[in-house]
């Protein structure tokens, strides 16, 4: 057996360590699944302004929830949105 360093308990060969989500957070799910869309459009500006900050910069997966087909699906939107001037590049 070793002693494990960082909570001073001893772990047998093959067991792993236990862990916990915090208490205050919660999963992100995402919501383009949620709502089963297949598509996302350039021109549906309300539904895009979601995904970005007030900067105008693009949220990420980690913090918008969005699975990995989605935020490919959104980030493309959201280039040809800003190509368009639908959306700004920077506010």
């Amino acid at each position: 057996m070793r002693l494990n360093t960082r909570m001073g308990s001893k772990i047998k060969p093959g067991m792993r360590k236990k862990r916990f989500a915090h208490p205050g957070i919660r999963k992100k799910f995402c919501r383009l699944c949620l709502d089963k869309t297949k598509s996302l459009d350039h021109k549906d500006v309300k539904r895009l302004e979601a995904f970005i900050t007030d900067r105008g910069k693009m949220n990420s997966r980690r913090y918008s929830g969005n699975c990995a087909k989605h935020q490919r699906i959104v980030a493309e939107a959201i280039k040809k949105a800003r190509f368009m001037a639908l959306l700004p590049y920077v506010r």
